[in-house]
């Protein structure tokens, strides 16, 4: 899928991240673009899981006495491990290549703890959701498509126009993207206020995602 986005986005649309007077081989294009994709999988693979959570578990409402927030946890942990077997990948073909890292890249815990909290939140609301709703797994889907091409992982948010810039600046993914991409491969320094976003943002979609899963388990044993 890599070379199949770099071949597309990097060869026939001659994309980009850098300026055009800043050269930039499709290597590095395609360590770039990865980058940004680890970081959206991360979040695709919690939200396209989380609706099922739960109704594939009907014992664990059921039959014994279980901690059903042990579900969404442990599925958000998954998507953390394989993020960070991707990273790996990243941060080896960046050594390998004589692609050049900054220590911006000791950042990146940093930016992926608010969406971490967030993700968290999302699986929580989203496992609840999906005991009432069965189609939310149809949306799910569509966000995720919709999230890709809307968190700048194959273009530099320059090429963003002031109207679509507008809505996607408060899009806590392109956020994570985009100064992820700055500290590790360019050393740019870290937007605090966008870091402060991010965390409120993290913190406020874990309560949110908390609370309804706390307010919709009495009713799980019934509906399943």
């Amino acid at each position: 899928m890599l070379g199949l986005y770099v071949l597309v986005f990097g060869f026939i649309f001659s994309g980009r991240f850098k300026a055009d007077a800043v050269p930039e081989s499709r290597i590095e294009y395609a360590l770039i673009m990865f980058l940004g994709l680890a970081i959206h999988h991360f979040v695709a693979e919690v939200m396209t899981t989380a609706p099922t959570l739960i109704i594939a578990n009907p014992n664990f409402v059921k039959k014994v006495v279980f901690p059903l927030e042990i579900l969404p946890a442990a599925n958000v942990g998954s998507a953390v491990i394989h993020f960070l077997i991707t990273l790996g990948l990243v941060l080896v073909g960046a050594l390998v290549t004589g692609v050049p890292l900054t220590s911006g890249v000791f950042w990146l815990p940093v930016l992926m703890l608010p969406l971490l909290l967030a993700a968290f939140g999302l699986a929580l609301g989203l496992s609840a959701i999906g005991v009432f709703w069965r189609d939310m797994i149809q949306i799910t889907q569509f966000l995720v498509l919709a999230l890709m091409f809307a968190s700048a992982i194959f273009y530099p948010v320059s090429q963003i126009s002031a109207p679509v810039w507008h809505f996607l600046r408060f899009n806590p993914l392109l956020l994570v993207i985009n100064e992820a991409r700055g500290t590790t491969f360019w050393g740019l320094p870290l937007n605090l206020t966008h870091l402060a976003y991010l965390y409120g943002v993290g913190i406020a979609a874990y309560f949110i995602g908390a609370t309804f899963f706390q307010k919709l388990r009495r009713s799980f044993s019934d509906v399943l």
